[in-house]
C-alpha cells in the first residue's frame, strides 16, 4: 500500500509540474501581447458611417427612410459618448420620448461602446443585415489586434447592447411600423393632382409619412409652406408662367447647370430604359449626400471623436425632422409634376433632365432637407465653412466647390429646376420652409 501511494504522489506531481509548466507558457505568450487603453479615432465613426451609406444605397432605402436610419444609429453613439464626457450634455429630454440611456456598470470604453452602439443599431435597421455585421466582426479583430483589454472590451459590447435595447424600445414607438400596413396612396382622377410619371409609373413613396414621431418638432404641421400656385394652364397665367420656366431651362440647359443637376440628382432608384433593356442605377439620397458633407466639414475641421459623433447625431435628427414636414406638405397639396403637365398639354415627347421622383411635387423635397441641413452646420462650423464636395466621386461625378453650407443647399435647390422636376415655388418656398425648420432644431437642442 505504501509503495502504491508513492507511485500516486510522484504521477501527482508529474501531473501538476505539467500543468505548471503549461500554465507558464501561456502566462509568457499573453505577457508579450501588452493590453492598452485604446482610443476608438474619429475616422472609424466616419468609415462606419460611410459603411452604412453603403447599406443604404445597396437596400434602396427611400429619402425619408433613409434618414431615419441615419438618425437613431447616431443619436445612440452620441448618447454614450456624452455620457463618458460631462462637458457634452444628452439628448433625452430634448427630444420627443426620448429617455436617458442606462449607466454602465463596470469599467468601459465609451468609444468602442458607442460606436458598438452605432453598429448594432445600423443592422437593426437595414435590410442586409450581413453586410453590416462583416464590417463590425473586422472592427472587432482590429481591436482585439490594438491590444484591448479583454475585460474592458467585453463590459463595452454589454454595455452597448443595453443600450441598443433601450434605444430599440424609443424606436419600435416612432409608428414606423404602423405606417408599413396603411394603405397605399389613391390617385385622383383630377388634373392638378400627382399621378406616377414614365419611365416606372412607380407607386407613391412613403405617403403616410408625416404620422412618424418627429424628434425635435411638435408636429409635422408646424412648418406649413405657402399654398403652391393655383393649377391654370391657359396661357400667361402664374402658373403656365411656371410651366413655362421649367419647360425652357431644360430646353436650353448649359454644361454647368447640367453638371449642377446631376451633382444634387441623389436619386436613389433612376430606371434607365435602352429599347426593351431596362436596369436601375444606385445612388445616395439627398440626406445621404448631407451626410457625406458632415463627414468632409468634420475632418477639415479636425473633430475629435464626441464633437464628429455630435455633428452626424444634429445633422441626422435634422435631416429627419425636415422630410417628415415636407412630405407633410407633399401629400397635403398633392401638386401635379412638370413633366405630367408639359407632356399633357405642350409637348407630348419633352422629358426631363433628371428623373422625376415618385411623388408629389410641393415642396421640393432636396430644397427643404438641404437648407435644414445646412443651417444646422452653419450653426456649428459657421458662415463662411468653405469645402470641396466629393460625396458624388464615386458615383462618376466631379468635386464641387462650396463657400458656405448656404452656398451649397441654395445649389441643390436650384437644381431641381434645371433638372426639370419642379417649379420655382416649390423649391424657394422649400429653402424657406427648410431653414425655418433648421433654425427651430438649432435654438431647440443644447448639448453643450
Amino acid at each position: 500500500m505504501e509503495r502504491f501511494g508513492n507511485k500516486g504522489m510522484v504521477q501527482e506531481i508529474r501531473r501538476n509540474g505539467l500543468f505548471i509548466f503549461f500554465l507558464i507558457i501561456i502566462m509568457a505568450v499573453t505577457s508579450c501581447r501588452e493590453t492598452r487603453e485604446v482610443e476608438v479615432k474619429p475616422m472609424e465613426l466616419h468609415n462606419a458611417m460611410q459603411k452604412l451609406t453603403d447599406v443604404i444605397v445597396h437596400d434602396i432605402f427611400s429619402p425619408p427612410a433613409a434618414s431615419r436610419v441615419y438618425a437613431y444609429p447616431s443619436i445612440g453613439m452620441y448618447e454614450v459618448l456624452a455620457l463618458g464626457d460631462p462637458s457634452f450634455k444628452s439628448l433625452s429630454g430634448q427630444l420627443t420620448d426620448f429617455d436617458p440611456i442606462p449607466e454602465p456598470k463596470g469599467e468601459i470604453n465609451y468609444g468602442v461602446a458607442g460606436l458598438e452602439v452605432f453598429l448594432t443599431l445600423g443592422k437593426q435597421l437595414i435590410f442586409s443585415e450581413d453586410r453590416m455585421e462583416e464590417f463590425r466582426i473586422q472592427w472587432h479583430k482590429d481591436l482585439d489586434t490594438r491590444g484591448i483589454d479583454p475585460e474592458i472590451l467585453e463590459n463595452s459590447i454589454s454595455y452597448a447592447w443595453e443600450v441598443r435595447s433601450h434605444m430599440s424600445k424609443w424606436i419600435d414607438s416612432d409608428n414606423y411600423k404602423q405606417t408599413r400596413t396603411f394603405q397605399k396612396f389613391t390617385i385622383a382622377d383630377k388634373e392638378d393632382q400627382w399621378r406616377p410619371t414614365p419611365p416606372g409609373y412607380m407607386e407613391a413613396i412613403e405617403p403616410h409619412w408625416n404620422k412618424i414621431r418627429p424628434f425635435v418638432l411638435d408636429s409635422a404641421t408646424q412648418f406649413v409652406p405657402e399654398r403652391p400656385t393655383d393649377f391654370d394652364i391657359s396661357e400667361g397665367s402664374p402658373f403656365y408662367e411656371e410651366i413655362m420656366e421649367v419647360y425652357e431651362t431644360v430646353n436650353s440647359l448649359d454644361d454647368e447647370q447640367g453638371e449642377i443637376a446631376s451633382f444634387w440628382d441623389c436619386n436613389p432608384y433612376v430606371m434607365n430604359v435602352h429599347g426593351h433593356v431596362m436596369f436601375a442605377t444606385k445612388k445616395i439620397t439627398p440626406g445621404g449626400h448631407w451626410i457625406g458633407i458632415v463627414k468632409i466639414a468634420s475632418i477639415k475641421a479636425g473633430d475629435n471623436l464626441i464633437e464628429a459623433a455630435a455633428t452626424y447625431a444634429l445633422t441626422s435628427l435634422t435631416l429627419a425632422d425636415a422630410f417628415i414636414s415636407c412630405w407633410d406638405e407633399k401629400y397635403r397639396s398633392n401638386l401635379i409634376r412638370p413633366e405630367t403637365v408639359i407632356n399633357t398639354y405642350i409637348d407630348e415627347e419633352w422629358v426631363p433632365y433628371l428623373q422625376t421622383p415618385p411623388f408629389p411635387e410641393y415642396t421640393s423635397g432636396h430644397s427643404v432637407i438641404s437648407s435644414a441641413a445646412g443651417t444646422m452646420l452653419t450653426s456649428i462650423y459657421g458662415d463662411n465653412f468653405a469645402f470641396a464636395d466629393s460625396s458624388e466621386v464615386k458615383y462618376g461625378l466631379p468635386v464641387r466647390n462650396f463657400n458656405s453650407f448656404k452656398d451649397a443647399y441654395r445649389e441643390a435647390a436650384i437644381s431641381r429646376l434645371y433638372g426639370g422636376i419642379h417649379y420655382m415655388p416649390a423649391i424657394e418656398n422649400g429653402v424657406d420652409q427648410g431653414e425655418a425648420l433648421g433654425s427651430f432644431v438649432v435654438n431647440s437642442i443644447d448639448i453643450k
